[in-house]
C-alpha cells in the first residue's frame, strides 16, 4: 500500500514539474501580437525620437490616437546619437525618428526603409529682446563679449552648427557643449548663455523667453528628419502604419504648424 502511494506521489510531482517548465516556454513562444490581444487588441508603440520633436510629437500622438483608438504612441526623446546607441543595443522599441540622415544611415540592418518626414533650419537663439544685439554668425566669435553654447559635435544640431560656422570661417569657443538641442535652448532660457545655435522650431517653443536671429539661406544648413520602423519591433504592422501616417496630410499639417518644413 505504501509503495503504491509513493509511486502515485512521484508521478504527481513529475506532472507538476512538467507544467511548471512548459508554462514559461509557451508564453515565450507567443507572437508579436499576443501582448496586444491580452490587452483587448490595443497596442502601445514605443517610438525613439529626436529631442527637437518633443513638443510637436505630443500633438501628433494625440491626433494619431483619435484616428487609431486602438493604438497609443509613447515617445522617448533624446539626442539622435543617444537614440542610435539604444538601437544598436536592441532596445525594445518600435520606431525611430532622427534629426539627420547620417545617424539613420548608420543603423542599416536595424531598421526598415526610412522616409523623410520633415526638414528644419538653424537660427541663433538669444535672450528675449536680444540684449547683446546679436546680428549674425560672426557675432558668435566675440568670446569676450558673448557667452555662446553649442551642441556637442556628435549631436546632429552640433554637426550642422559646425558646418555653417566652418563655412564662414568663424571660430567659436562655447561655454558648454550640450547633448541635445533642448540643452542648448535651456542654457539660453536660463541666462547661462547669451546665445546658442538651435533649430528654428525649438526657438518657436519658447517665444516669451528667447528671440530667434535668422541665419541667411546661403549660410544655413537644412536638417532632414527620417523615420523608420525598427526590426526589433513586436508590432511591425502598427509601427509601419504610424511611420506612414507621419508622411500623410494630417501629420504634415501638425509639423508645418510647428515650423517644420515639408520633406
Amino acid at each position: 500500500m505504501s509503495r503504491t502511494l509513493g509511486v502515485t506521489r512521484r508521478r504527481a510531482l513529475a506532472a507538476a514539474l512538467t507544467v511548471a517548465v512548459l508554462a514559461p516556454l509557451t508564453a515565450a513562444c507567443g507572437g508579436g501580437d499576443d501582448s496586444s490581444a491580452a490587452d483587448g487588441g490595443k497596442t502601445t508603440l514605443k517610438v525613439l525620437a529626436a529631442a527637437s520633436l518633443t513638443d510637436v510629437f505630443a500633438k501628433a500622438a494625440d491626433a494619431y490616437h483619435k484616428e487609431h483608438p486602438d493604438t497609443t504612441v509613447k515617445f522617448s526623446f533624446a539626442g539622435s546619437q543617444q537614440l542610435a546607441a539604444q538601437v544598436n543595443q536592441d532596445f525594445p522599441a518600435d520606431a525611430l525618428v532622427t534629426a539627420d540622415t547620417r545617424t539613420m544611415d548608420g543603423l542599416k540592418g536595424k531598421t526598415a526603409e526610412p522616409q523623410i518626414i520633415a526638414k528644419n533650419r538653424l537660427v541663433i537663439a538669444t535672450a528675449e529682446g536680444n540684449p547683446k544685439h546679436v546680428k549674425g554668425l560672426a557675432d558668435l566669435a566675440t568670446a569676450k563679449k558673448l557667452k555662446v553654447v553649442l551642441a556637442a559635435p556628435a549631436v546632429p544640431v552640433g554637426r550642422y552648427s559646425k558646418k555653417v560656422l566652418d563655412r564662414q570661417h568663424i571660430t567659436v569657443q562655447p561655454v558648454s557643449q550640450e547633448q541635445d538641442v533642448r540643452g542648448v535652448l535651456s542654457k539660453v532660457e536660463l541666462g547661462e548663455a547669451d546665445a546658442g545655435i538651435v533649430y528654428a522650431t525649438d526657438a518657436m517653443t519658447a517665444p516669451d523667453k528667447v528671440d530667434a536671429v535668422q541665419i541667411p539661406d546661403e549660410q544655413n544648413a537644412i536638417a532632414e528628419y527620417p523615420a523608420a520602423t525598427l526590426k526589433v519591433s513586436q508590432h511591425t504592422k502598427e509601427a509601419d502604419a504610424f511611420v506612414k501616417w507621419l508622411g500623410g496630410a494630417e501629420a504634415q499639417k501638425i509639423l508645418r504648424d510647428a515650423g517644420f518644413q515639408q520633406p
